[in-house]
């Protein structure tokens, strides 16, 4: 079954609109944890508009405290952009698992992968690095053979697929070539030993038929949990996921008339 990894980071933005330590976001992760999720992702920014730095020190002996006594193991994912400090920090904490993002400092969201070919100086030194120190390498990446290949060439463990143009395409007449093209994608970066995550956009309308997908082994979600948890508070909603990740479709009368059932 696909792990569910659950972004705090809106929770550390809402957190950070006043001044305070509410909502927690230690009390946020041992929810999601408690509610069944397989891992926590953060993805501190330079600014620290919404992780901080402390936020990923709690995160990680919160996570290893809980791994010491439990045997559901919950995994720690950091994301970033590979600067020298980010680095340094990531091979400092020692996560499961790093995804190296394109993303400007200044950029909101994610919004495109890794030109892993015009990025390869960079992007092979830091994997290298990361890979030393024994943690696991995703690249995150549109869905794009060549692009797979390239990544799976400087020696990253995983690729993450970008998946906003999926959501986009679930609305639409371009879902089934759409599903059709990460479907191939996956397919082709198992078979070629690579490991394949996925996230950006996915939510409890579009994730159902997308984990059915071969091969998918974690999606990534945050900002559709945050926003479904203002209904159904966050402990429900990372159970919806749990289901919806599983394949089942799952009741959202909350969502736009235009999202598929």
């Amino acid at each position: 079954m696909t792990d569910l990894s659950i972004n705090l980071n809106r929770v550390a933005l809402l957190r950070n609109s006043r001044p305070g330590s509410l909502p927690s976001i230690a009390h946020a992760a041992r929810i999601c944890i408690d509610a069944g999720a397989n891992g926590i992702t953060v993805h501190p920014r330079p600014d620290e508009r919404h992780i901080r730095a402390g936020d990923v020190d709690v995160l990680s002996e919160l996570i290893t405290a809980h791994n010491a006594g439990s045997m559901n193991q919950v995994e720690f994912n950091i994301e970033g952009y590979p600067s020298p400090e980010f680095l340094e920090r990531v091979i400092k904490i020692q996560p499961h698992q790093c995804t190296l993002v394109p993303d400007l400092p200044d950029q909101a969201t994610s919004d495109h992968g890794w030109d892993v070919n015009a990025s390869e100086a960079v992007l092979r030194a830091s994997v290298t690095k990361l890979v030393d120190a024994g943690v696991r390498v995703s690249l995150f990446v549109d869905p794009d053979i060549d692009v797979i290949d390239a990544a799976k060439d400087i020696g990253a463990d995983r690729i993450e697929l970008y998946t906003e143009p999926y959501a986009e395409a679930f609305h639409g007449e371009g879902f089934a070539s759409s599903l059709a093209l990460y479907t191939r994608c996956a397919a082709h970066a198992t078979a070629a030993g690579i490991g394949v995550n996925a996230g950006h956009d996915l939510n409890l309308a579009n994730l159902p038929a997308f984990s059915k997908i071969p091969g998918l082994l974690e999606c990534s979600i945050g900002h559709a949990v945050a926003c479904d948890s203002i209904f159904v508070g966050l402990k429900e909603a990372v159970t919806l996921y749990r289901r919806a990740i599983a394949g089942e479709s799952v009741a959202h009368d909350w969502y736009p008339s235009t999202t598929r059932a």
